[in-house]
């Protein structure tokens, strides 16, 4: 990256991107060469000719003939956990660990730390934007305004903070909450509305972290009339409702009781599909957490004999309700749900690459979805998403071009995040995951 001007501590108000190649993020993007993108007062505010006039006062950076993208919208990421592989096949009891944790402000205070540093991992590996959709406390919330305000870096964040679940229910009494009647549905939706987010998270079914029966992953867990009372308060107050669902039961009773967005889905029926298109409801695929559990070794995963069969399950679950709701015009975002075990915060690109080998889609349609697509749905395509006028300056550069090979978003050059540069970020690396992960992704 060449500057036309002396770099200096204090970050550029206003440059110009020149001598590149542009894929702006929409579903019919071509490389764009020959054009410069101007950058002023954190967002993008022109595209015009190298040769235009409009440039020549402005301090210029050359990419050297690098490709310029939107920067990655990851939609379904939990910012309290690291995605270390577990050390055993022993269930941790989330619950029994939170209760231990939870009085000590001193703990609180190191989890907002780490949340921060989660955030700014997944900013260093292309992800502009997060959709935090779990979390401990409001912590999610605070690191969201210390971003904005300018006290930490960090991608934007969308964040639902404490989920709602039933007693019993995924991961309830951790980062869920546990209601145990629709009037404390609603009383817990309110609770958490207090804490300023940007969605609210429901925990339907069951999942493959915490399944006990073999061949039964994604249990109903929270009868009809609570996810009804909990969206019904959620729309009251003007959120948008998520929910974690890995049954076609779960699917079911989400959308027919308000739900927005299924996160992970399952095997869709005529009726389901009807209800996504009926609500407007999107799908979340998130393929990266169940492909560990699927396709692992049991010495590999450390997942027992119930995990590996219900986490083959679910990753067909998932694969079943994204290509349907493909082919019937239904929205599909990308998510990882970073993590879960073997998912980091570095590593949403590999969600792109699973999306094109197992859905089925082109290089140029994973690459939208993981921009403008996810933008969409997630209520943000008139701020980001994209390169286009007006839009918030959040991109990111690769050497190699992505639309051949979607692999050239693992090694990031740039991230430019409202228009601040971050050369040659660093990741750090979970020790033994990515050869693991690489093994299965190259078979």
């Amino acid at each position: 990256m060449k500057h036309r001007t002396d770099k200096t501590k204090n970050p550029l108000k206003k440059y110009v991107l020149t001598n590149c190649v542009i894929l702006d993020g929409s579903e019919n993007m071509m490389p764009v060469t020959g054009m410069a993108v101007v950058v002023e007062d954190e967002k993008i505010r022109e595209i015009v000719p190298e040769s235009s006039e409009k440039i020549v006062y402005y301090p210029w950076i050359d990419l050297g003939g690098a490709y310029l993208l939107p920067g990655l919208i990851n939609l379904h990421a939990h910012l309290a956990i690291s995605g270390k592989p577990p050390k055993s096949d022993k269930q941790i009891n989330y619950k029994k660990l939170f209760r231990l944790l939870s009085g000590s402000r001193i703990v609180k205070t190191v989890f907002r730390k780490s949340n921060a540093g989660y955030a700014k991992a997944a900013l260093n590996s292309g992800v502009t934007t997060v959709r935090a959709v779990g979390g401990l406390w409001d912590l999610d919330a605070q690191n969201r305004d210390n971003i904005q305000a300018g006290k930490q870096d960090g991608p934007r964040i969308l964040c639902a903070n404490t989920a709602v679940s039933v007693p019993g229910g995924h991961f309830a009494g951790s980062i869920a909450t546990e209601a145990a009647s629709p009037e404390e549905a609603v009383q817990h939706v309110r609770m958490i509305a207090a804490t300023k987010p940007d969605l609210i998270k429901l925990m339907i079914t069951g999942g493959v972290m915490d399944s006990s029966e073999t061949g039964e992953p994604g249990v109903l867990r929270m009868p009809p009339e609570i996810v009804k009372a909990a969206c019904d308060e959620a729309h009251r107050l003007g959120y948008k409702v998520a929910a974690h669902v890995e049954s076609t039961e779960g699917v079911k009773v989400a959308l027919e009781n308000g739900v927005d967005t299924i996160e992970h889905g399952a095997k869709p029926t005529a009726e389901i599909l009807r209800l996504f298109k009926e609500r407007g409801a999107a799908d979340i695929c998130t393929l990266s957490p169940a492909i560990p559990y699927a396709r692992f070794t049991p010495e590999e995963s450390k997942a027992n004999e119930t995990g590996k069969t219900n986490g083959a399950i679910v990753l067909d679950g998932i694969i079943q309700c994204a290509k349907a709701c493909l082919e019937n015009g239904i929205p599909v975002g990308l998510g990882n749900d970073v993590g879960c075990p073997f998912v980091t915060h570095y590593n949403f690109w590999r969600e792109l690459v699973y999306f094109h080998d197992l859905i089925g889609v082109s290089n140029k349609f994973a690459l939208y979805t993981a921009t403008s697509g996810n933008a969409k749905i997630a209520g943000i395509d008139q701020i980001t998403g994209s390169i286009s006028p007006g839009k918030s300056a959040d991109m990111i550069v690769v050497k190699e071009n992505p639309l051949e090979d979607l692999k050239a978003l693992r090694h990031i050059r740039t991230v430019i995040m409202k228009g601040r540069i971050y050369e040659n970020p660093v990741i750090e690396t979970i020790k033994g995951v990515d050869e693991l992960l690489d093994k299965y992704m190259d078979a």
